[in-house]
């Protein structure tokens, strides 16, 4: 049996730690928010942050809990954007962290080789390593979107990094 290198698993690591980052952030913006400010649009072509906790929860179950943990597919992704109301944002949250630890569950136990092993994932032909990565990147940016609309509606420091301030050796940068 091939045993992860310090490379892999730093990385493996690191992307588990990044996901559940992100998923705090979002869930302190969610906290700061109204539950009718979970789902305004500036406009019809914008999204509300009940969409793109909605998408973010379908991209991450699609590529890393389906794709890379060869899990059924079953995203609906287009009602991840037609939603207009609905799901409370401690329903968001729970979705969002189940789907978080889902995914975490299949990156912990993902063997070494099966890294550079090819997954195929709405029409693209990737690596694992690849498909993991799109997901951390694509899960931050979203993320951003949401901590800028959550200072948009709220006009109030979200303080994520309050950290600065004193001791972080702990901290995830």
């Amino acid at each position: 049996m091939n045993s992860p290198s310090a490379a892999e698993t730093v990385f493996l690591n690191f992307s588990c730690r990044k996901l559940e980052q992100m998923a705090d952030r979002i869930g302190t913006c969610l906290d700061a928010l109204a539950e009718d400010q979970v789902w305004q649009r500036a406009n019809e072509h914008s999204n509300a942050v009940g969409n793109l906790v909605l998408h973010l929860a379908g991209n991450v179950r699609q590529w890393l809990i389906s794709g890379v943990g060869q899990q059924p597919d079953l995203r609906q992704r287009d009602a991840e954007f037609a939603a207009r109301a609905g799901q409370a944002k401690d329903d968001l949250r729970q979705v969002l962290n189940q789907t978080i630890q889902e995914a975490i569950v299949v990156l912990q136990a993902l063997p070494a080789a099966r890294l550079t092993e090819l997954v195929e994932i709405q029409g693209f032909r990737l690596t694992a390593l690849e498909a993991i990565y799109h997901v951390v990147e694509h899960f931050s940016g979203h993320t951003f979107q949401i901590i800028l609309l959550t200072k948009a509606h709220c006009d109030a420091p979200l303080d994520f990094y309050g950290y600065l301030s004193g001791p972080h050796e702990n901290e995830t940068p």
